[in-house]
């Protein structure tokens, strides 16, 4: 009796694994999946940079296949993408990290008037609505604020002190970075063939998924990037054209917020209206709502027109799959993980797609 339920966990165990491993394909995928992410997790913190350095020559390695279609020698291809990459770091380091640093100080300066402004808005509610709040409530949601925003204080002069090590591990980002991006794409077909050597050879299944996935994240990141400078560059012009202060550093959130989807263009509601609140008020001001009507066009044309016509190819996915995504992969990777969030959760839709199941493993070899 016990030889034959012994036989039986044995049968159950190899159809287990027949039915999810049934073939040398389906292991290659495994493998690399598996291998893959366990690289990623566990080296991320000893070499992001290396990660950075492969992320943005993957990003950048689409202008030089274009430049390559158009006659371009791969050599010249390279070095005209990565200078014009050189060009937009330096924007980015030299013009608007300065303009946005100033106005974030301006912006901190001004919090206790803020507060001060607020406190006495908030203050003249009991006279307003004595059946709804008392004077005595107010006082303790006041003093609740208080104590929060001066913890707040102490935790970021705390994190101060880690700044120096911020800043040597920013100037050894501005080195390393650039010359690992540069040859990256210079010596790609000699990297990748000295990595494909350490895997299997059947990868038929591999490459399947890969190549859908590739294309996917290639229209993904294009799209993104392409939606962050649209809708920062339309920000800035409007917010400066009504006379909102800290324009730019408005502008950059506004940019900034489309890389968490649904939540990123909730969080920036508050600072937007807030500042324009502390500068004209509600009542009385035509300005106040001018601000409010544009930053209500800017959204409704980004989520009408600018998300259908630059992701019109990306995979649909739910909206919780989208949530989760960026709940698991950004505590996993933090500012990347939450950036990257819906092309790994289009990964993992892909793999979920191709993997073959039960009764599909003659049709699977058979294309292949």
């Amino acid at each position: 009796m016990s030889k034959q339920t012994n036989f039986s966990n044995l049968d159950f165990v190899r159809d287990f694994f027949h039915r999810f491993l049934p073939n040398s394909q389906v292991v290659s995928l495994a493998l690399s999946l598996f291998f893959g992410s366990v690289l990623v997790y566990s080296l991320s913190g000893l070499l992001m940079p290396v990660f950075a350095s492969v992320v943005l020559a993957y990003l950048l390695e689409g202008l030089v296949s274009k430049l390559e279609r158009r006659a371009l020698p791969r050599v010249v291809a390279v070095h005209a993408v990565f200078f014009a990459f050189l060009a937009v770091l330096g924007f980015i380091l030299f013009v608007l990290i300065p303009m946005v640093s100033e106005q974030t100080v301006q912006l901190v300066q001004r919090i206790p008037e803020m507060v001060s402004s607020a406190q006495s808005q908030i203050m003249r509610l009991p006279d307003m609505y004595p059946e709804f709040i008392t004077q005595n409530r107010i006082r303790e949601i006041m003093f609740s604020v208080q104590q929060d925003l001066l913890k707040y204080g102490q935790d970021v002069i705390s994190g101060s002190a880690q700044s120096f090590a911020g800043l040597l591990a920013a100037v050894i980002y501005l080195f390393l970075v650039p010359m690992m991006v540069f040859f990256c794409m210079k010596d790609k077909d000699l990297l990748i063939a000295w990595f494909a050597q350490f895997f299997p050879t059947d990868m038929t299944l591999t490459l399947r998924v890969w190549r859908e996935v590739d294309a996917q994240i290639a229209n993904y990141v294009r799209g993104k990037f392409l939606e962050v400078f649209i809708l920062w560059a339309v920000s800035y012009l409007t917010f400066a054209l009504l006379h909102l202060n800290y324009a730019m550093l408005l502008a950059v959130l506004m940019g900034l917020s489309v890389v968490i989807p649904y939540v990123g263009a909730t969080l920036v509601t508050l600072p937007v209206l807030g500042v324009a609140y502390v500068q004209w008020g509600v009542s009385g001001n035509d300005e106040f709502m001018y601000v409010l009507i544009a930053y209500s066009i800017i959204q409704a044309i980004d989520g009408v027109v600018l998300v259908p016509l630059l992701f019109s190819e990306a995979v649909n996915l739910h909206p919780i799959a989208i949530i989760v995504a960026i709940l698991f992969f950004g505590g996993l990777w933090g500012f990347w993980g939450v950036f990257f969030a819906i092309p790994l959760a289009t990964l993992v839709k892909a793999v979920l797609t191709a993997w073959p199941r039960a009764g599909q493993v003659s049709t699977l070899e058979g294309g292949l």
